[in-house]
């Protein structure tokens, strides 16, 4: 492990000593022979995938990393092995992550764009340009809640400046004046793009945008950049807020390895290699006194380093396939399911704010966030006061559903339990990437090392007019990306249970309720009770027909099941709860009983929950089938604003009820 210097024993700006640049050169050498290393064992195939080097921005890596403890938190790049190194992880495990190994610091599971180590806050490399800086919002965000001194330091490049969630994440530091250094590494080129074809403002005029102070650094020399991250990082300590740094610096290689690099002049690098950081850190050596043997001897020693590194690598074996399911998801704590003790009714409603009040109140890591849930107390009042109870715990943000989601993935790497607010389930398109490649992939990418126990609230439904981009079921598209758990709850009891168990999962978990049943009343359970996730029940029995079904569309079909029992029809309702992971076992079971099958969902019928299920009874249930399955859900459109359409479009009880007689008419076997 690469040591990291204490607080106690570093220098003052302007005060650098021989020792610290002694070290400083050496982990900038580690860095550069690492790179030149890749390079050649990736011409080897040694090295699969996308490779992406930073030689030439040791520097900034260096420099960045100097003044940090393993509690600060850094996100790095696709172009993120010298960030690592510079923050503490050991050569012989990057090297084996970079083959693939099993030796790898994240067992092989990440590669060279995924690398992390949050036990020395390294959060993540990042395959996604700007991915990081969200979720670095989050791990300060951890940082100003525990308010320990700790500090977060988030990498990028040129190019993330034109995305979205870039500016997301530095408004947000912003509001919420976070501890939080955004770090750009100004190598002139967005992938193969010059800097001045990608942007007309300059960073400097972007930070006075969002109110926060702006620092530019000569990125290639070491000590300009520690000595700036020195009085930065001191101040955020002590409660200064964000602060976006510019180094200027340029990477020698491709954008990546094979790279062509026709678009620039071999003139344009032979310039840039006369402000090597390593010859620029040799001549701040020699104006210390120390002699240019000293730099020599790094270099062989070094060498020798790297070669004992790589050979490590080499020894390591590749994953076992029989492990190939490990590290997607955690398995939860089950709490056995203790029925619930009925008191006096309440509303569905209630339940959120019960439930989430619960989890406030008994463990200091969770926090809310989202559009509105502060002082507005949520558009549906669901949190109205708790922002007063929970000062710094119940967090209006800007309209960011990036930054949100994002921010509440890295405050969940830090070991936080945010449970942040979509406002509507139709906005989850505006934050995909933060659901789908980072809060869903990071625990297998990192080897397991990574826990996103992250609950994303929000809320969807149809049949009040709300028009087509406010009225979207999409809960099979959630479920299809691995590593995610969706639950829908179908009553008040079950949306405190499954919520609070939510909250306590260490897996992501996209919370849905259906805002048409918050006044849905029924009993209030007792206080401590809890719902295992992944777990469908039996909302009701019967021996005919099996209806699975879940949240509103529940109602729906137990409705249902209480005509058709007029006409002697006994309809058995499985509530999933959980739609991923899917419960297959109690649909078998059920079906095995009836040997009919019904599914109802308010999710447009094509490639939804139905046809999952579908599926599942053909391949695994079919020799209990009686009849054919059939789905009852909306036809494949947009949901209809005019009423009329919208009734037409949506199924109800009286539909589920003609689907049961239909199925229940066709001859037993």
């Amino acid at each position: 492990m690469v040591s990291t210097p204490t607080e106690a024993g570093r220098t003052a700006p302007g005060a650098v000593t021989a020792e610290d640049l002694t070290e400083m050169y050496r982990r900038m050498v580690r860095i550069r022979q690492f790179e030149q290393s890749a390079s050649k064992l990736y011409a080897a195939t040694e090295i699969p995938g996308f490779l992406h080097l930073s030689i030439g921005q040791e520097a900034t890596a260096v420099g960045g990393c100097w003044h940090l403890g393993d509690g600060d938190g850094i996100t790095s790049t696709h172009r993120g092995h010298g960030h690592c190194l510079a923050k503490g992880l050991d050569l012989a495990p990057m090297f084996a992550e970079l083959m693939g190994r099993e030796a790898g610091t994240c067992r092989g599971r990440g590669g060279s764009m995924h690398i992390a180590d949050p036990g020395v806050g390294i959060f993540g490399a990042n395959g996604i340009v700007g991915a990081g800086l969200p979720i670095v919002s989050g791990v300060a965000t951890a940082a100003q809640l525990r308010g320990r001194g700790e500090v977060a330091v988030g990498f990028f490049g040129d190019g993330a400046v034109a995305q979205g969630m870039w500016h997301e994440a530095v408004n947000l530091a912003a509001v919420w004046d976070l501890p939080v250094v955004f770090f750009c590494e100004n190598n002139h080129y967005s992938e193969f793009s010059r800097e001045e074809d990608q942007h007309r403002a300059g960073l400097a005029a972007r930070a006075a945008g969002y109110g926060i102070r702006y620092e530019a650094v000569d990125g290639n020399d070491v000590v300009a950049v520690a000595e700036l991250m020195h009085r930065l990082v001191a101040g955020l300590r002590t409660g200064d807020g964000p602060v976006l740094v510019e180094a200027d610096t340029y990477r020698w290689h491709g954008h990546y390895e094979g790279d062509p690099i026709s678009y620039r002049e071999a003139a344009e690098l032979d310039e840039w290699k006369k402000r090597d950081p390593l010859v620029v850190a040799r001549a701040r050596m020699l104006e210390l006194g120390l002699d240019v043997s000293v730099a020599d001897e790094i270099d062989r020693e070094v060498t020798a380093q790297i070669g004992a590194a790589i050979e490590e690598a080499r020894s390591s074996p590749f994953p076992d396939p029989e492990a190939l399911l490990d590290f997607v998801m955690v398995e939860d704590d089950e709490p056995e399911e203790v029925p619930a003790e009925p008191g006096e009714r309440f509303r569905m409603m209630d339940a959120v704010r019960e439930a989430v009040t619960y989890e406030l109140e008994h463990d200091p890591d969770v926090y809310v966030a989202g559009i509105d849930v502060g002082r507005g107390g949520n558009v549906f009042a669901l949190f109205r006061g708790l922002a007063d109870r929970f000062p710094g715990r119940v967090r209006d943000t800007p309209i960011s559903e990036s930054a949100i989601v994002g921010g509440g993935v890295g405050a969940a790497m830090a070991g936080m339990r945010p449970v942040v607010e979509v406002m509507y389930m139709d906005f989850i398109g505006v934050c995909l990437d933060a659901l789908m490649n980072q809060a869903a992939k990071l625990r297998f990418m990192t080897g397991g090392q990574a826990s996103i126990p992250l609950v994303v609230r929000t809320q969807f439904g149809a049949g009040r007019s709300s028009g087509s981009q406010h009225s979207q079921s999409l809960e099979a598209m959630l479920a299809h990306i691995p590593g995610l758990t969706v639950v829908m709850p179908s009553d008040p009891a079950e949306t405190y249970g499954l919520l609070r168990a939510a909250i306590r999962s260490p897996n992501p978990v996209v919370f849905v309720e259906n805002r048409l049943q918050y006044g849905l009343k029924g009993p209030r359970p007792q206080a401590d009770y809890l719902i295992p996730l992944g777990k469908a029940r039996i909302a009701r029995p019967g021996r005919d027909v099996t209806v699975v079904s879940y949240s509103r569309m529940l109602q729906e079909a137990l409705a249902a099941a209480d005509e058709l029992a007029g006409e002697g029809i006994e309809v058995e309702v499985v509530d999933l709860r959980t739609v991923a992971p899917l419960d297959r076992a109690t649909v078998l079971e059920s079906l095995s009983r009836t040997r009919r099958l019904v599914v109802a969902h308010e999710g447009v019928q094509d490639f939804g929950v139905g046809a999952e299920i579908a599926a599942l009874a053909a391949n695994e249930g079919f020799w209990h089938l009686d009849a054919p399955v059939v789905r009852v859900a909306p036809v494949a459109m947009p949901a209809p604003y005019s009423p009329g359409l919208e009734k037409a479009w949506l199924p109800d009880r009286t539909v589920i009820t003609d689907a049961v007689r239909r199925v229940v008419q066709v001859p037993a076997r």
